[in-house]
């Protein structure tokens, strides 16, 4: 795929303080990536640069091959959403999302994204007025105004509760698919970039430490960091012959060749309650409304977690069962951090 955003060398931050270091990122016409990190992992400074709106102290952005160094933020051709929404308080909603459109094209334009955006009937509203979804709509409709080739969407649901922030997120993916626009989701929530992007770079510390599709980061992380910050996992040490890794869940199967002491990455969903498994204590169990996660410590004391159907009749904390692996597990050599 041809990338509309390119990102090659990036570093930049704060007085003599490094928070970027040489960060690579494409994005292709119509892909949603998200980048995914802990606070103070990098994000924001890299949106910010991004966007015109912080000055790298090295490397390049460039947009459809145009290199956008000094390029001023509101000629980049780059949406923004920021984590409030940012409109402006004393314009109506259909103002805000008119805001520097010509005129003779703008009461067509903000009526359409109005009503993709499920706005209808709000356009005389102020911004007061409007619920937190609406808000983050309304700042949606206002990035898509002037067509960008790309809308950056910094942390746009975090302040949104549960329920509210599953649908204003499908509605706005749902949208920037429709509308064919390149986005940048700045998430620090694992679930959400698995659950919404064609590819999710997970920023470390001011480095991209694995850029893949959702089920290739899940499934193959490429470090135990990664694994343990991308989903729950157990990481069990083991020594593989290059098919089968023998560990304190029994053997286990694996595709990567590797031999020797390794790591092996296992997922709640592969552990099982079965006969002919390992023999495992049951510390804890968790009802999670679909599944219950079931919590297990081994003979040796190493503690792991099995997910199991919430309609299956769930163990007592203190029973004795036995816990197996099933499917193929990641496996890392065991000197990888």
């Amino acid at each position: 795929m041809t990338a509309v955003l390119q990102v090659r060398g990036l570093s930049g931050g704060y007085g003599k303080a490094l928070v970027l270091h040489d960060v690579d990122l494409d994005v292709g016409a119509g892909e949603f990536v998200s980048v995914l990190g802990v606070s103070g992992s990098g994000k924001t400074t890299l949106l910010r640069a991004v966007a015109g709106l912080h000055r790298a102290t090295a490397g390049t952005v460039t947009l459809g091959g145009c290199d956008l160094t000094g390029v001023a933020p509101q000629h980049r051709g780059i949406g923004l959403v920021p984590q409030e929404g940012a409109l402006f308080g004393h314009l109506t909603v259909a103002r805000n999302v008119g805001y520097g459109l010509r005129r003779s094209a703008r009461a067509t334009r903000v009526g359409d994204l109005l009503a993709r955006l499920g706005l209808d009937g709000l356009a005389d509203r102020m911004p007061h007025e409007l619920s937190g979804g609406q808000r983050q709509r309304v700042a949606l409709a206002r990035a898509l105004a002037p067509e960008p080739a790309v809308v950056l969407l910094d942390e746009p649901f975090a302040n949104l509760d549960a329920g509210l922030r599953a649908s204003v997120r499908a509605d706005v993916v749902a949208t920037l698919r429709a509308a064919g626009t390149a986005a940048v989701l700045i998430t620090h929530d694992q679930d959400e970039a698995l659950s919404v992007s064609d590819r999710v770079a997970v920023l470390h510390e001011g480095r991209i430490v694995q850029d893949d599709a959702p089920e290739r980061l899940y499934a193959a992380p490429a470090t135990e960091w990664l694994a343990r910050f991308v989903g729950a996992a157990t990481l069990l040490p083991g020594r593989s012959d290059g098919i089968v890794a023998d560990t304190a869940l029994g053997p286990v199967r694996h595709e990567t060749g590797l031999t020797g002491a390794v790591t092996a990455v296992v997922r709640p969903e592969q552990v099982t309650l079965a006969d002919g498994g390992m023999s495992a204590q049951v510390s804890g169990v968790e009802f999670h409304g679909h599944a219950r996660v079931v919590r297990l410590v081994l003979p040796d004391g190493t503690t792991t977690t099995a997910r199991i159907p919430a309609a299956d009749a769930p163990p007592r904390p203190g029973d004795a069962v036995k816990a197996a692996v099933t499917g193929v597990v990641h496996v890392l050599a065991a000197q990888t951090l």
